[in-house]
This record gives C-alpha cells, sequence and structure tokens, in this order.
C-alpha cells in the first residue's frame, strides 16, 4: 500500500501548453451566462431592483430560454429533415462520414487524454472527494480549456443526426433525446461550475474517444465484431452509473460543506443520467439479445 501511495503521489501535473494556458475561462464562463442559458450575475445584481416589472421579468424569461430555443430548433429539423426525406432516396455520405466521425475521434482522444492526465493529477494529490467537488475543471490549468471545448463540442455533435436522417437510417428516441439533454445540461452545468462535472466531461470523452474511432471505422466500410459495439454501450451504461453516484455524493458532501452544488442541480443531473440508464439498458436488451440495433442510427 505504501508503495502504491508513493506510485500515486509521483504522478504530476499535465504540461500546460501556451494556448491552454492563455484561454480565458472567466470571459468563457460570463459569455455562457449571457449569452446560452441566462442572465449573467452582474446583470442579475443590476436588476434586481426592478425584477418585479413586466419588462424585467420578460426580459430574464427570454434569456433563460435561449439554450431550449437551440434545442428546440434541433428537434423541428429533425422532424422536418425526415418528413423531406420520406420520399426520397437516402444518400451514401459514406466518406463525408468517415471524416466527420474521425474528426469527433481525435477531438475525443485529446480530450481524454488533456483531461484524464489532470483528474489524475487531482485523485492522486486530493483524493476521490476532492475530484467531484473542485471547480478547478471549470477554471484551474489544462483542464479549463477542455472544459470549454467539451460544452461546445455539444453543438458539433449534433451533425450526427444529420448523417442518420440523410441516409435515412432508423433514428431512436435515445439518439436524440440523448443530444437534446446533454446539450441543455452541459450550459447549464458550465455556467454555474456544477460540482461533479470534471467526472461528467473526463467520462464522456473517454467513450467518445471509443465510440467515434468505431463509428469511423464501420464508415469505412470494415467489419468490426459484434463484441466492440457490445462494449462501447456497456462503457455508456457505466458512465451513467458512475454519473449518477457522483451526482448523490456531491448532493451529500454539499450538506457537509463541502461541495458546493445545490438541490436543483442534483435532481436535473439524477434525472438525466438515471433516464439515460434506462434508456441504455433497454437499448442494449434490445440490440444484442433480440437483434434490433445494427446501425449507427441505433
Amino acid at each position: 500500500m505504501e508503495l502504491l501511495g508513493a506510485n500515486l503521489s509521483a504522478l504530476r501535473r499535465p504540461q500546460e501548453y501556451d494556448f491552454e494556458r492563455r484561454f480565458d475561462e472567466l470571459q468563457a464562463i460570463q459569455w455562457m451566462r449571457e449569452n446560452w442559458v441566462q442572465c449573467s450575475l452582474q446583470c442579475q445584481d443590476r436588476q434586481e431592483a426592478s425584477l418585479s416589472t413586466p419588462a424585467a421579468l420578460l426580459t430574464r424569461s427570454r434569456r433563460r430560454r435561449k439554450s431550449f430555443s437551440f434545442a428546440l430548433a434541433y428537434v423541428l429539423l429533425i422532424f422536418g429533415g425526415q418528413h423531406v426525406m420520406k420520399q426520397r432516396r437516402g444518400y451514401d455520405l459514406r466518406k463525408p462520414l468517415v471524416l466527420w466521425s474521425l474528426s469527433l475521434a481525435l477531438f475525443s482522444i485529446i480530450g481524454t487524454l488533456r483531461t484524464w492526465g489532470y483528474m489524475g493529477f487531482v485523485l492522486s494529490t486530493s483524493g476521490f472527494k476532492r475530484s467531484v467537488c473542485d471547480p478547478g475543471f471549470y477554471n484551474g490549468p489544462v483542464s479549463k480549456f477542455w472544459a470549454y471545448m467539451f460544452v461546445l463540442s455539444k453543438v458539433p455533435e449534433l451533425g450526427d443526426t444529420v448523417f442518420i436522417i440523410l441516409r435515412k437510417q432508423r433514428l431512436i428516441f435515445l439518439h436524440w433525446y440523448h443530444h437534446v439533454t446533454v446539450l441543455l445540461y452541459t450550459w447549464y452545468a458550465y455556467k454555474d461550475m456544477v460540482a461533479g462535472g470534471g467526472w461528467f466531461m473526463t467520462m464522456n470523452y473517454g467513450v467518445h474517444a471509443f465510440m467515434y474511432s468505431y463509428y469511423t471505422v464501420r464508415a469505412a466500410g470494415l467489419r468490426v465484431p459484434r463484441p466492440f459495439a457490445m462494449v462501447i454501450t456497456v462503457t455508456q451504461i457505466l458512465q451513467m452509473v458512475m454519473g449518477t453516484a457522483v451526482s448523490i455524493m456531491a448532493y451529500s458532501w454539499m450538506q457537509d460543506g463541502i461541495c458546493s452544488t445545490s438541490w436543483e442541480q442534483f435532481f436535473w443531473s439524477s434525472i438525466m443520467y438515471l433516464s439515460y440508464l434506462v434508456l441504455f439498458c433497454h437499448f442494449f436488451c434490445e440490440a444484442y439479445f433480440k437483434g434490433r440495433g445494427k446501425t449507427k442510427g441505433d
């Protein structure tokens, strides 16, 4: 045990590159608060005296709806696109899909290496509890840049659905529900620097590194043994289990004054992860025991 502790304590924080060092996370968080979800804290302070006026309430309501407007537009485009393609032949798009999946795979792999490097440093120097409650994943060295890139990446990832629609593959509820809710929650979590966000981010980067690599190989027309797909789905399920556990622990440690979170944050993260857990478990049974899931669209 002493030897193991010595090895863990020897872990160093990953080298910070210049572009990571120069990234202004305060400006990024401020921008997210003002443009994606709701009025910034400073704006709220200025309006505090007049929040009861109709104009102020309308302004806040419109700002709060911005992220939901993007999500609604995505859903409308999904079903509108399916309607347009209903009487058309699906496009092949094999080469664009290879490039698309490859770019997301490379991004996820780099994000995995950078964020898990920082996670390892926090675990080895401060322990698991600190890794859950530490806001350094949002504003600390190395990780601050990749946290913001993680949030922004949820927008281009919506492009997965475009390929499914244009290629006329089966679009299941899990796919678009997952995209919409992840988009909304990551914006929400980033602006409030939600406790547990470090784990949410690093796990997702890791799973996506394998998932998009698998998609790239499949899109290139190469045959991949079925167990690989099963392993990816299992890692997704484990991610949901861990995400639920982290949310519970963060809320529990909030009671002790250790984690900076709230009942609202605990509620939404738990609802999200538990719903994912149920849906991914159902998908696993349908895809691998009933033989339904055979495509990326599934």
